[in-house]
């Protein structure tokens, strides 16, 4: 466990000095007319999220919420959204894991270091459908299933609010980290499209040696067009094309079959996508108005496993020679589709929608085979899918009284939720699970090599309903203090009910200073993929391939083996914070603590070898490892953000827009499941290498300093992010390894050639930077160059150049 007040004491400062010497640069400028005290917020400052108040601004709310705009997340070399919204949030992270099968093409994202399914997702203030995969593998989230984000294009985008603060009791299940709205684009005129190329030129740099690395290549085509339904009414559509090219950053192979040659792929997967999105409003008149959105994503990606070489047991000569390098290529068709109306009734504020949200994985195994078929195997498999549905009908109703408060009107809101989900699980081909001919060969591994298809065994088809009725009531006790409080109510039909509340308060001593805080309880509820996900998957455990079986915690093999029916998690969040405003200088810094219980994961590895009676569990499944859900895990997350601005106009060097964010964040497991298995002696359930994972698999300190300068025709954004120290724990002290503490900078320069077409060319990662690279000692067969457990990846520089155009 880490000490957050030794290791982040440094970044602390530096993030406190830069704040201030922006500060203090300021009369070196030519400055424009000072700004009215308490002007306007900017319209990109009013949010939504966090609050049932209209037009309150993210300086103005009662817990913490970063605003990030369309344009601030394509100012920047990525055109993937979830990489883009990492980057301009400090207290979020994405990971790009990869040979970990599904999740190297759904990658979850985690908010101040909490599982990813910790956090709720909402489009347009409605809740986001989850991705069907379970991330089973050893990456950071092991255990979820979590939405993915990079579904969602950045141009359909008007701009992202990430609530920081614990809102079940606001948003429901899920949210105990906090809270992303994406809030669509609503145009009813005008238009744009880009494109943008580019690709990694880098010197990789592994325990083995150098190389010069060109690669990565990526295009991405995106268009928006607003059109006008009536006098009052608004369509806009949004189109989106990626394709990019698979990256590489495996080290040299040590093996003598492999010649010295660099025999995996381990990067960015393939991808080709195409992405379209609806958004819509027409007036009703009487003051009501229909809306709806509706969004489908088709992805194609293909990530790599660990190589086969030519003297490998399951390598059959006669189809690959020199060995193989089996591919994971996933399939995922997501689509949603949303509609509702919002009025006044009865002089309540009514807003009533209905929201449908789809995502279907089909898994195939290509360039393997299953050498229990020997020369007859295919080389091509249907693994199989993973389909998860849901369907939301909500009611929210909200109102203000005049109760005589100094303050203004309270406000009343309160809604009702309807929810029903379904997951299943559908077989591959039999040759993908089976073992053939040679089967008899114990030596040899059944399925399909790199990615066991689903088994018949494995199939599942099953749903449940929930619903939930919340109150939230705002009141300005005077026109210096408000306090809000919120109550909810769930019932899930398949694990019982469970009660949230949510009390927060502000003081604004002035104007320009206030503190905030706010005490909740949270919870989670374990989602149909923990509950009824099982599978047969090749594994790495300590640099070896093992075929593991992952059981329903129901099942007769994971109740042997020490497992209870699972349960919701739940949690308690403080948060205090301050808002300071000056001018055109803004500075909010929160604190927060977090304490989850019952926190549901998945167990470690357990063996056939581990004791006779486990092999007799395992054997009659043909698997020589069993893991399984469970809770039992207790964890407390403290940490501070800070994120401060400053505006600067001028009249002749442009104007200048500086922004330094940092978050500070420890996480502390404090206790971990105890086994209820009648085995003798008891397997372990979780052991080092998860609780690390979890304490210090994301960065303690990551601090973002940026500066956006533009003037006439030009413009030009600099970004410099600071990433602490991130251990990937092995099994012993002896196996682990980190990414080092790095700074990556970013440098992007514009230009608008006419009205309507604008040039950008940039460079992310301009120095080339890399986390610390694996040792040699701990990188048999040369697979993993770099940690995947790296924030920033580990794919160095990257050039690009975009074409914008508007309308």
């Amino acid at each position: 466990m880490r000490s957050l007040s030794r290791r982040a004491a440094a970044p602390a400062l530096l993030a406190t000095v830069s704040t201030f010497a922006l500060l203090s640069a300021a009369p070196a400028f030519a400055q424009s007319a000072e700004p009215v005290a308490g002007e306007a917020a900017q319209v990109d400052d009013i949010v939504v999220t966090g609050t049932r108040v209209q037009n309150r601004s993210r300086l103005d709310t009662l817990a913490p919420v970063d605003v990030v705009t369309s344009e601030a997340l394509q100012t920047r070399g990525t055109t993937e959204f979830a990489t883009a919204l990492a980057q301009a949030v400090p207290s979020l992270t994405f990971q790009r894991p990869s040979a970990n099968d599904g999740s190297d093409s759904i990658r979850p994202i985690t908010l101040r270091g909490l599982s990813p399914d910790q956090t709720l997702v909402l489009v347009n203030g409605t809740r986001r459908h989850a991705s069907a995969l379970v991330n089973v593998n050893g990456v950071v989230g092991r255990g979820s299933a979590a939405v993915d984000l990079n579904t969602i294009p950045t141009g359909a985008l008007d701009r992202v609010e990430v609530l920081r603060d614990g809102a079940s009791a606001q948003y429901g299940s899920d949210a105990i980290a906090g809270v992303v709205n994406l809030r669509l684009k609503e145009a009813s005129s005008g238009g744009g499209a880009s494109v943008t190329y580019g690709r990694y030129f880098t010197t990789v740099k592994t325990a083995r040696g150098e190389r010069d690395e060109n690669d990565g290549g990526t295009v991405t085509a995106s268009a928006w067009q607003g059109f006008s339904l009536g006098d009052d009414g608004f369509l806009t559509l949004s189109a989106e094309y990626l394709n990019r090219e698979s990256t590489n950053r495996s080290d040299y192979d040590p093996r003598a079959a492999a010649n010295g040659a660099i025999t995996a792929r381990f990067g960015d997967p393939d991808v080709e996508q195409w992405t379209v999105f609806a958004n819509a409003g027409k007036g009703l008149g009487n003051g009501w108005e229909a809306y709806g959105w509706a969004g489908y994503q088709d992805r194609d990606s293909e990530g790599a496993a660990f190589p086969r070489l030519s003297d490998n047991v399951n390598n059959v000569a006669s189809i690959y020679p020199n060995g193989f390098l089996p591919k994971v290529a996933i399939n995922s068709k997501d689509a949603s589709l949303a509609g509702g109306l919002r009025g006044e009734l009865a002089g309540w504020n009514t807003d009533i929608s209905l929201t449908y949200g789809r995502n279907a994985l089909d898994f195939r195994t290509e360039d393997s085979l299953n050498s229990t078929y020997g020369a007859a195997s295919p080389t091509s498999f249907d693994s199989g899918s993973l389909i998860y549905d849901q369907l939301v009908l909500g009611a929210d109703f909200s109102r203000e009284f005049e109760v005589g408060l100094s303050g203004g009107p309270l406000n009343l809101a309160w809604g009702l939720e309807q929810r029903w989900e379904n997951y299943k699980i559908e077989a591959g081909q039999p040759e993908s699970y089976n073992r053939g001919p040679l089967g008899a060969n114990t030596a040899l591994t059944g399925g399909a090599q790199g990615f066991v298809g689903f088994q018949p065994s494995n199939a599942v088809d099953v749903d449940r309903d929930n619903f939930a009725a919340y109150a939230d009531v705002e009141i300005p006790l005077t026109d210096k203090l408000r306090v809000e409080g919120a109550v909810r109510f769930e019932d899930y039909s398949d694990f019982g009910d469970t009660q949230t509340g949510k009390l927060s308060a502000r003081y604004d001593f002035t104007p320009s200073f206030a503190l905030r805080g706010s005490v909740s309880t949270a919870f989670r509820a374990p989602s149909l993929q923990q509950s009824y996900f099982t599978s047969t998957a090749s594994v790495i455990q300590n640099g070896a391939v093992v075929e593991t079986g992952t059981f329903p915690a129901t099942s007769t093999v994971a109740a042997a083996l020490g497992a209870r029916p699972l349960k919701a998690e739940t949690s308690t969040n403080y948060s205090v914070g301050a808002v300071v405003r000056l001018g055109r200088f803004d500075l909010t810094v929160d604190a927060y603590k977090i304490d989850i219980d019952d926190q549901i994961v998945l167990s470690e590895l357990i063996n056939r070898t581990f004791s006779g009676q486990v092999a007799g569990l395992l054997d009659p499944q043909g698997v020589q490892a069993a893991r399984f859900f469970l809770n039992g895990v207790s964890t407390s997350t403290e940490g501070v953000d800070v994120v401060g601005r400053y505006r600067l106009p001028t009249d002749t060097l442009g104007d200048f827009d500086f922004t330094v964010a940092a978050n500070f964040n420890d996480v502390s497991v404090n206790s971990v499941p105890t086994s209820s298995s009648v085995l003798n002696p008891v397997p372990t359930l979780f052991a080092r290498q998860r609780i690390l994972t979890i304490e210090d698999g994301t960065p303690d300190t990551k601090v973002s300093a940026s500066a956006d300068w533009s003037r006439d025709k030009w413009g030009a954004t600099v970004r410099a992010t600071y990433y602490g120290d991130v251990l990937q724990p092995g099994s012993t002290a002896a196996n682990d390894y980190s990414t080092g503490a790095k700074t990556v900078v970013d440098l992007e320069g514009r230009f608008q050639l006419t009205e309507r077409v604008g040039v950008a060319i940039g460079v992310d990662n301009v120095f080339d930077e890399y986390p610390d690279f694996v040792p040699a000692s701990l990188n048999s067969n040369g697979v993993l160059g770099f940690p995947y457990y790296s924030p920033f990846g580990f794919n160095g520089r990257y050039g690009y150049a975009r074409l914008s155009l508007k309308w």
